[in-house]
């Protein structure tokens, strides 16, 4: 069944995003990154590209002729998933295929929008058993975000 982690009272959801994609990496895990738009799309990939400021983590959109072998992929499209290591959800709504993956991230920024939509994310979750982690960014060192080992 899928894991499922919160990461809550964010301040700037793509950075958390990045190093949240940044440590599955390091881990060996492969990542897809769900946008709403493509301007979210096009931010995210900017940002992967200095995360970290001294190194690299691989990734491409999901359309890329390169993605199959790319471990890191953004979509805004929902297309079908080609791995299912880790979906991290930066979109309001349930991903439609998130079932199929080990885990499931979900950031949730301060914004009394994006909270209620999370929160409905968790009810439906909850509701159905899955197994949810809880993380309050704020309370973390320097606001950065921990990534549980794998189970």
């Amino acid at each position: 069944m899928t894991r499922i982690d919160f990461y809550t009272h964010v301040n700037n959801r793509l950075d958390i995003a990045c190093q949240l994609t940044l440590k599955a990496y390091r881990q060996g895990l492969r990542v897809l990154i769900l946008t709403p738009d493509a301007h979210t799309s096009e931010g995210i990939d900017r940002e992967l590209w200095c995360t970290p400021a001294t190194g690299f983590v691989p990734h491409c959109m999901r359309d890329h002729a390169l993605a199959e072998q790319t471990p890191v992929l953004i979509d805004h499209a929902m297309r079908e998933p080609l791995h299912d290591d880790v979906l991290l959800n930066l979109r309001p709504e349930l991903p439609p295929f998130f079932s199929r993956f080990q885990r499931l991230l979900e950031i949730v920024d301060a914004a009394d929008d994006s909270r209620e939509d999370a929160r409905g994310r968790y009810r439906f979750y909850r509701d159905r058993g899955y197994e949810i982690h809880s993380h309050d960014v704020s309370k973390t060192a320097a606001a950065r975000p921990a990534m549980p080992a794998q189970p």
